[in-house]
């Protein structure tokens, strides 16, 4: 049979049980009787009522402490307690409400007042019970959106790591195209030139007559060929050289940072990372070559993690690249001639001989206030759909500000350029 709610009455007194009986099942009530604090709370183990009626005077433990072991547990705290006693003294009420009972209602009882308090507490509770449900599904809601952020998030960052080893793989692939190219066609001209040597030697060997052995000289010009070799083996040689820096600069730049930090020559990084980029500073159809003018101040090595620390000046060098192009964009080469691309890069000690500052800055178009105080935030990107995450610059700032204590601040001005200004503690 269908009813309202549950209710447990305790008290020692029978009349008023049945009082309390009669007058709350005759409103739809399932009601159930303990007649002393020991008993209720045995009764609770097995049965959950939605509201408790307790008195306050009974043997055994009183309905101040049963109240209290009610409230202890934490599968009956939450049901609501409305004391009955003929205590009537506000310290008797304030010790009540202190325990965690809701309501008070003094002896003798009206039946209607008791009715009316007991339909009010139990609204009360399943309107606490419709919000918390409310809450829970919207807090599930919340948590599902917030995950579904944490992945984007994370598809972000992937997309940014992505893009630093795009800048990574064509830089290298470019630079090391040179000096692979020319090791290839050199290896090929001495195989060449050794073979016409070996088969003259092998003429010498087989007792050839002079005249033979001349006439060979003169078809594979041995003058030319003894003059050639060893600059083809120099050239070898020098892309040999320029592929171990290469391979060095890639070593600096992609650095795996430890658990702790260690000791990093900030000069190296820059210049790795510039090498890297080399292929973007070179002219191509668009514009001249960028120009970069590096004024590096006797420093020391810092403590700090490498790699990250080179994360920070591959965006800064690539955005300011980025800066520089597209101030090109519309204009001739003349007119780019007239105020050449240029990127100055330069360190200095600070004041206190505390720190370490690199600034480097570009002679772009600038950016607007209002752009600027954006450009360290989240997903801002003064870029077309495409052509950046907005992330790039807010791992800069996390990485020089959070990982490291240092600074990271930008000044710029419409139409002359922008300046990004990193300062880092020499010891950790």
């Amino acid at each position: 049979m269908s009813h309202k709610g549950k209710i447990l009455a305790i008290d020692d007194t029978p009349a008023n049980l049945e009082v309390i009986d009669e007058t709350l099942s005759d409103a739809g009530y399932a009601v159930v009787a303990a007649i002393d604090g020991e008993r209720a709370l045995k009764r609770l183990q097995t049965y959950q009522p939605d509201l408790i009626l307790l008195d306050i005077q009974m043997p055994g433990i009183d309905g101040f402490e049963t109240c209290r072991k009610i409230k202890s547990n934490p599968e009956t705290s939450s049901i609501p307690v409305i004391f009955i006693t003929a205590f009537a003294d506000v310290e008797s009420k304030v010790k009540g409400f202190s325990l965690g009972g809701v309501d008070y209602i003094t002896k003798p009882f009206q039946e209607q007042e008791m009715l009316a308090r007991v339909n009010t507490h139990l609204r009360l509770r399943q309107l606490n019970q419709n919000l918390e449900q409310k809450v829970s599904e919207r807090t599930f809601k919340l948590e599902a959106a917030l995950q579904k952020v944490n992945e984007f998030q994370l598809q972000l960052v992937q997309c940014e790591k992505m893009s630093a080893l795009g800048n990574l793989v064509a830089g290298v692939a470019h630079e090391i195209n040179n000096p692979l190219a020319a090791i290839s066609g050199n290896t090929g001209e001495a195989k060449s030139t050794i073979a016409d040597l070996i088969a003259l030697l092998q003429m010498y060997r087989n007792r050839k007559p002079a005249k033979v052995i001349q006439d060979r000289e003169e078809e594979i010009d041995l003058e030319y060929l003894l003059d050639d070799i060893p600059k083809m083996l120099n050239s070898i040689s020098v892309s040999c050289d320029r592929i171990r820096e290469i391979s060095t600069a890639l070593r600096t730049f992609s650095r795996l940072d430890a658990n702790t930090k260690t000791s990093f020559n900030i000069h190296e990084g820059l210049d790795s990372t510039l090498l890297i980029l080399k292929y973007r500073l070179k002219a191509n159809e668009k514009h001249p070559k960028i120009e970069v003018v590096k004024n590096y101040a006797d420093i020391p090595e810092i403590e700090c993690y490498p790699g990250q620390i080179n994360q920070v000046f591959m965006n800064l060098i690539a955005n300011a690249i980025d800066a520089v192009e597209e101030s090109n964009e519309g204009k001739t080469f003349k007119d780019i001639e007239k105020k050449p691309n240029r990127i100055a890069i330069r360190t200095e000690l600070s004041e206190d001989k505390q720190s370490i500052l690199v600034r480097i800055a570009d002679n772009g178009s600038g950016m607007p206030e209002e752009v600027r105080a954006q450009i360290f935030e989240q997903g801002f990107t003064t870029k077309g759909v495409g052509k950046g995450t907005g992330l790039g610059l807010a791992i800069a700032r996390q990485i020089v500000e959070e990982k490291h204590g240092g600074t990271i601040a930008c000044t710029s001005q419409s139409g002359k350029g922008t300046e990004f200004a990193i300062a880092l503690s020499i010891s950790p």
